[in-house]
């Protein structure tokens, strides 16, 4: 008995995401938030698909594998390093978080920051950059107005 051709698709929804149909399987991946290219192309090797293929033609068997693979990347023997989130506070395993857990997660650890008053968190609450960046001409920003330069009394009286 032969298959039929599944149709073509012009969405796909994988992990709560709408994937167009026209674009490869290991481009559309990456609409996903929190999978990169690598991550994409890891994901397509473990679930046994072909990168190049349209998302548009995969087939039911085919997208719940690779949703079992984005979800369990752990079970796939993946390498760790790909993972995003490498040895997670709370419970100290390595795991990839993708979509919705993903921007949950982020606003947690910078609420934990804030709440612990780090360096990173007490920026965050000022709303300057945390990561080094020089403040002397940007970052001059009050409440969605741009302030120019404070000049001292004695360079307005020259």
């Amino acid at each position: 008995m032969e298959q039929q051709p599944q149709e073509y698709q012009h969405f796909v929804r994988i992990m709560n995401t709408d994937l167009d149909g026209k674009k490869s399987i290991k481009q559309g991946l990456t609409k996903i938030r929190g999978i990169s290219i690598m991550y994409s192309n890891m994901v397509c090797h473990f679930a046994k698909v072909d990168k190049a293929s349209k998302v548009g033609t995969l087939k039911v068997d085919e997208i719940e594998r690779l949703n079992d693979v984005i979800q369990n990347p752990s079970k796939y023997n993946a390498p760790e390093w790909l993972f995003n989130r490498r040895k997670d506070p709370e419970t100290g395993e390595n795991k990839h978080v993708v979509s919705t857990d993903l921007k949950f997660n982020n606003e947690n650890d910078l609420k934990l920051m804030k709440k612990i008053k780090s360096y990173k968190g007490i920026r965050h609450m000022l709303g300057l950059p945390v990561r080094g960046q020089n403040t002397r001409s940007k970052f001059r920003k009050n409440k969605g107005k741009v302030m120019g330069v404070k000049r001292s009394a004695a360079a307005k009286a020259k």
